[in-house]
């Protein structure tokens, strides 16, 4: 598949024009016009792109790639070493952000929840930069938090950060990937009895107690493995395309 292609399916694919984003959503750094072997993971880390040439990727597709806002616009450092060797290696890589989250068919927020065994019921979105940003579970019958929390710990190999009562019936959940713990009061606000988020704050902690809201911090990188694999995946079934998810661990 040309690059090019690839790169315009991806955009239309996963409607970028809809989202305000901290960085470029797309093609980051250009690398051989055609490609036939794709590599996915979470971030583009300097492990990942090394496993990546190993495994003779034409392209990386990733959540978290590079160029975010407010950071230096130097490349030196750690920022020369990943680009350098992907242009040494001519190496595509692919980054997508928020359009990755959102998306209703693969992102990372249906992914999770199928990882979970959870059937999103409906969508909430932010605002007009993150629409459909957080998803909604509602439960057939309530069941206690510790259960939800033991099958967060279970499903994805992690042991999570919980704040409430272990006791506390849950009907509703909210779901948001990776660092949304921002959006706990807008998951309060819609009802939810319980946020499933990646990472947590000093502040989340009270608002979810005074809110009254039960907090699930799963850890940024394990509630987001699931789609960006979930997009390798349909590119390779879609584009007849060599596929392979690598996992560089991150206990964060």
């Amino acid at each position: 598949m040309k690059t090019n292609d690839l790169s315009l399916f991806l955009m239309q694919f996963l409607q970028v024009e809809r989202f305000s984003d901290y960085c470029p959503n797309g093609l980051q750094v250009e690398g051989k016009p055609e490609i036939k072997k794709i590599v996915t993971g979470v971030t583009a880390s300097y492990a990942l792109l090394q496993a990546a040439h190993a495994e003779n990727a034409d392209a990386i597709l990733v959540h978290h790639g590079y160029f975010w806002r407010g950071e230096s616009q130097a490349i030196t450092s750690i920022k020369k070493r990943r680009i350098q060797f992907l242009l040494q290696h001519d190496i595509n890589l692919f980054a997508y952000h928020l359009p990755l989250d959102a998306h209703s068919d693969i992102g990372n927020n249906v992914m999770l929840a199928k990882q979970l065994g959870l059937t999103i019921t409906s969508w909430l979105s932010i605002d007009k930069n993150m629409p459909n940003m957080l998803a909604i579970v509602e439960l057939n019958q309530s069941i206690p938090l510790h259960n939800i929390v033991k099958n967060v710990n279970l499903k994805l190999n992690r042991i999570a950060q919980v704040i409430g009562d272990l006791n506390q019936p849950i009907k509703k959940i909210a779901i948001c990937t990776g660092a949304a713990q921002g959006f706990i009061e807008q998951a309060a606000l819609a009802g939810a009895d319980c946020y499933i988020s990646g990472e947590i704050s000093e502040q989340t902690v009270h608002v979810a107690r005074e809110m009254g809201l039960s907090y699930i911090a799963a850890g940024h990188h394990a509630t987001e493995r699931y789609g960006i694999q979930a997009l390798g995946e349909f590119l390779a079934h879609q584009f007849d395309l060599n596929h392979t998810f690598i996992d560089c661990d991150n206990p964060a």
